[in-house]
């Protein structure tokens, strides 16, 4: 199956939301939702210069002369989407497309800017059109939950590089360097071996820092008997892929191959638990408990796991919040961790998909305490 016969299944998706909820129109601006619709890879960025509108019979997509180029490049001027490059603001596009539909209730994203929604609503009342500007609830989210073989594709080649970037920095570290050379030195790696981008800022944080979740590397220089833990992930065509391993330099104490042992029997034991339909807050919830059970409740404070595609955190999640079920097709990290303060931070943390048989890393980096340096 091709990606525009995909896209065109996605589209259909939608259009049968959009029938359900009675919407004439559909006006999107959040990028990641026009990178699943639209199938057009490594165009959207940061910026939110583009504007969709959808209807039953009609597909429109406003962008600028920044983009229009690779968007040509990338759509043709042929396919089911009209690209239109006009030198107009995204407000003013917007209400000439709900005029030239005759759209009486056209529903808006809930991502979009306030600045947006308001002026839509004067440029509309300033052409004297009564339309409906409804807000979609999360209704792109919920659709983009369930991936389809390109998108695990995609999130699987992600993962191929982030792996291979693992081999790769355990035979770099040792001690003396800083955190920030490690970190210089993984994302190196990944952009020079098949990465697009980064999923996110990399997270290497070794010794007492480790036990912060998010720390940011820092000039700290690594001493024989630290563990590091390291969260970075590749992205791949605008798809992500979210790991965390933790190493020691050295020969690990008697302490911290417990607490690695804690953690790890977590995770295990969710990634075991974790089938179709399960809810997200159950598992989350039997991480809490062996983690709770082995004496170190305190110190996991975060969620599980959450949802990765287009966007790095997406839908489903697995929290202490989280009430929903998690479908075949969907995406979750499981990423369990101890955090002592002023000591050590230990995290493990798969990606995966949930299949008919129940949950399947992507990646084959080992569950094992690695010795570095």
């Amino acid at each position: 199956m091709t990606v525009a016969s995909l896209c065109a299944q996605r589209v259909a998706r939608f259009r049968a939301l959009m029938e359900e909820r009675g919407y004439d129109a559909v006006i999107l601006r959040n990028n990641p939702d026009l990178r699943w619709l639209t199938g057009v890879e490594r165009v959207f960025d940061s910026e939110q210069a583009h504007t969709a509108f959808l209807t039953q019979d009609g597909l429109w997509l406003h962008t600028d002369s920044r983009y229009y180029n690779s968007f040509v490049e990338r759509m043709g001027t042929d396919g089911v989407w009209q690209l239109d490059g006009d030198a107009v603001d995204a407000v003013a596009w917007a209400a000439g497309r709900v005029l030239k539909a005759r759209a009486r209730v056209a529903a808006v994203e809930d991502t979009c800017p306030l600045s947006f929604f308001d002026g839509l609503q004067a440029e509309l009342a300033a052409r004297s059109m009564s339309c409906l500007l409804p807000r979609l609830h999360g209704d792109l989210v919920r659709l983009r939950i369930v991936k389809d073989r390109e998108e695990l594709g995609l999130l699987a080649r992600a993962q191929e590089v982030t792996d291979d970037a693992f081999d790769h920095i355990r035979g770099y570290i040792k001690a003396g360097l800083t955190e920030r050379q490690i970190r210089a030195e993984l994302e190196h790696y990944m952009l020079m071996h098949g990465a697009d981008a980064l999923s996110f800022d990399t997270i290497v944080a070794a010794g007492p820092n480790g036990a912060n979740p998010h720390a940011k590397p820092s000039d700290y220089v690594v001493r024989e008997g630290d563990l590091i833990v390291m969260d970075y992930g590749a992205a791949y065509h605008d798809y992500h892929a979210d790991m965390t391993r933790t190493v020691c330099v050295g020969e690990p104490s008697e302490e911290q191959r417990h607490v690695y042992d804690v953690v790890r029997e977590a995770n295990e034991a969710c990634e075991a638990a974790a089938k179709p339909g399960c809810i997200g807050r159950d598992i989350h919830d039997l991480a809490a408990k062996v983690i709770s059970d082995a004496g170190y409740g305190p110190y996991f404070g975060h969620g599980l796991g959450h949802g990765v595609g287009i966007e790095i955190h997406e839908s489903p999640h697995l929290s202490r919040l989280y009430g929903d079920e998690v479908p075949v097709g969907s995406v979750i990290t499981i990423e369990p961790g101890i955090y002592l303060p002023g000591r050590f931070g230990i995290r493990l943390e798969d990606c995966g998909h949930m299949a008919e048989d129940g949950y399947h890393p992507f990646g084959r980096s080992a569950h094992d305490l690695l010795r570095v340096g």
